[in-house]
C-alpha cells in the first residue's frame, strides 16, 4: 500500500512532567490511527511514519489517538519528508551549530508581526521560514531570555534533531 512518510511533532510532550507519553506509547497511537512503519525518535514526541492520508487528516487521527491515551489534546504538527528536506535546505543560519539553532514549526505561515512581537532579544538571531521560525542562540538557549509570544503556537526542535528526523522521513537509517 503506498503512502507518504511523515513526520509528526507532538507540542508539550515528556516536557517538564507534563504530557507524559512513553515513545512506546506514541508507537502504538500510531498503529491505532492506521500509520504504518512507525520509529520514534528521542523520547519528546517526535515520530516518522507512513500513511497515504493528507496532512491534516494524519494531525487529527494522530491528535486523537494521542489524547486517547494519555487523557489530554496535543497539538501535532507534521511535515512530510519534501517539507522537511526543504526546512533543511532553507536554513538561514547555516554557519550555526545544530544544537544552537531551533526550529520553531508552526501550523501555517508566520504572521508578518512575528518578527516585531519578539522581545528581549541579545546576542539571537530569527528568521522566517514557510510554516516555520528559525532561532539561532549563539550563547544557548538555556541562557537566553528571549521572549517569543507566538512560541505557544508551535513546537521547537533544535537543529540536530530536525536532520535526523528528515534523514528517517527519507527512509534513510
Amino acid at each position: 500500500m503506498p503512502g507518504h512518510r511523515y513526520a509528526a511533532l507532538l507540542r508539550a510532550v515528556n516536557v517538564g512532567g507534563t504530557g507524559k507519553l512513553s515513545m512506546g506509547e506514541l508507537r502504538e497511537a500510531c498503529e491505532v490511527a492506521g500509520f504504518r512503519d512507525a520509529r520514534t525518535y528521542i523520547a519528546s514526541g517526535n515520530v516518522v511514519f507512513t500513511s497515504s492520508l493528507g496532512e491534516r487528516a494524519v494531525a487529527s487521527h494522530l491528535g486523537s489517538a494521542v489524547e486517547t491515551r494519555i487523557g489530554k489534546r496535543v497539538e501535532v504538527l507534521v511535515r512530510n519528508a519534501e517539507q522537511l528536506r526543504q526546512v533543511i535546505e532553507a536554513n538561514p543560519f547555516p554557519d550555526a551549530a545544530g544544537n544552537r539553532l531551533m526550529v520553531v514549526f508552526l501550523a501555517a505561515a508566520p504572521a508578518p508581526e512575528t518578527l516585531t512581537a519578539v522581545r528581549k532579544v541579545t546576542d539571537e538571531r530569527i528568521a522566517l521560514g514557510e510554516r516555520e521560525v528559525y532561532v539561532h542562540y549563539p550563547s544557548g538557549v538555556g541562557r537566553s531570555k528571549l521572549v517569543l509570544p507566538w512560541s505557544a503556537e508551535g513546537t521547537a526542535r533544535n537543529f540536530n534533531t530536525v536532520s535526523a528526523l528528515a534523514e528517517l522521513a527519507a527512509g534513510l537509517p
